[in-house]
């Protein structure tokens, strides 16, 4: 099944390239990318609609290892299963 692809005039935010074709509606245009720049990495994917990601501060514990964790990319509603990055990055692996 073949995609529909969507035809307008629109920029890329990285190279400033015309982007003609896209395979969605964008309801955004000023963070689209061209294929280029997306597959080189050249311009990160924005969450949150752009902007900065929300870190929130706290005293936490890992409880793995114990180890401090100070900031959070969400705000979590208990301690009982939280990881600091370095146990996240090896349960990962």
């Amino acid at each position: 099944m073949e995609r529909e692809m969507h035809k307008g005039d629109w920029k890329c935010c990285g190279c400033g390239k015309a982007i003609t074709e896209l395979p969605f509606q964008p309801k955004i245009t000023n963070n689209l990318t061209c294929r280029d720049c997306y597959a080189s990495g050249k311009v990160a994917p924005k969450q949150n609609g752009g902007g900065e990601r929300k870190m929130f501060e706290g005293d936490w514990k890992c409880s793995q290892c114990g180890n401090s964790i100070t900031k959070l990319p969400f705000e979590p509603k208990g301690n009982a299963n939280l990881t600091c990055i370095d146990c996240y990055k090896k349960s990962r692996a």
